[in-house]
């Protein structure tokens, strides 16, 4: 039987290129979205190409009890995932003395919040399972040195990579290893307003990264090859820390 894993987020850019890498290495995946569904259907698409299976959740991050009903129904449905993969999130940019209340609780609640939000239901059956596991969670380069305009996303950034660093020492005996990856400015959505030339100067390979080039990354951490690797914060940037 398949190895499973979840990827949240999984609609388009970074998450699709994760999910459809994982399926490549031979996973079957669980594409999570939470508004996108055409985007996650052509995911599961790509997925179905690759002679993986992989089905859908539908779910808000931020929100607590759907997480907990969603994912106990895919638990009884389909048993423990052997991996989870926490790329969704959100940003609201605004200079820290602009920023409203709202910017600042929707970035922290659906960013960190959806770390415990996801997990916290999924861990223990991995653990019960008694078959390792893989969970690998997405920071950013401003979580680890911080970005004008980026307080609420910085902070929430940062939150992940020290929950992860702390979940990683709690699985470790169980054999589950719990990793973060940190991109740098990758071309998605996301940044596709940035002006190209001034942000290539940024970086010393003098160009943006690729969301197949963080999925990479990502997909040798949920590898056999790395089985000892855990409580690490894996930069792909093109040299801008």
């Amino acid at each position: 039987m398949k190895r499973t894993i979840l990827v949240t987020g999984a609609s388009k850019s970074i998450g699709k290129a994760i999910a459809v890498r994982l399926a490549k290495n031979g996973f079957d995946i669980a594409v999570h979205y939470a508004s996108d569904k055409d985007g996650a259907e052509t995911t599961l698409k790509e997925i179905q190409t690759t002679g993986s299976s992989g089905r859908l959740l539908c779910f808000d991050i931020g929100n607590r009890e759907q997480c907990r009903e969603i994912l106990g129904q895919d638990l009884q449905a389909h048993g423990a995932f052997y991996g989870i993969v926490l790329n969704a999130g959100i940003a609201r940019d605004n200079a820290f003395p602009a920023m409203l209340d709202e910017e600042w609780d929707k970035v922290l609640h659906t960013n960190l919040d959806g770390f415990y939000n996801v997990l916290r239901p999924l861990v223990m059956p991995i653990v019960s399972a008694r078959k390792g596991g893989r969970i690998v969670t997405l920071s950013s380069v401003s979580g680890l040195a911080g970005n004008r305009g980026q307080v609420n996303y910085s902070a929430s950034k940062a939150g992940i990579i020290g929950a992860t660093k702390a979940l990683a020492i709690e699985l470790a005996k169980r054999a589950i290893t719990v990793n973060c990856v940190a991109p740098g400015i990758i071309d998605t959505q996301m940044t596709a307003h940035l002006p190209k030339e001034e942000i290539a100067a940024m970086i010393p390979l003098r160009r943006t990264g690729t969301c197949e080039e963080v999925a990479a990354t990502v997909a040798f951490l949920c590898s056999d090859d790395a089985s000892y690797i855990t409580r690490q914060v894996i930069s792909v940037n093109g040299g801008m820390l």
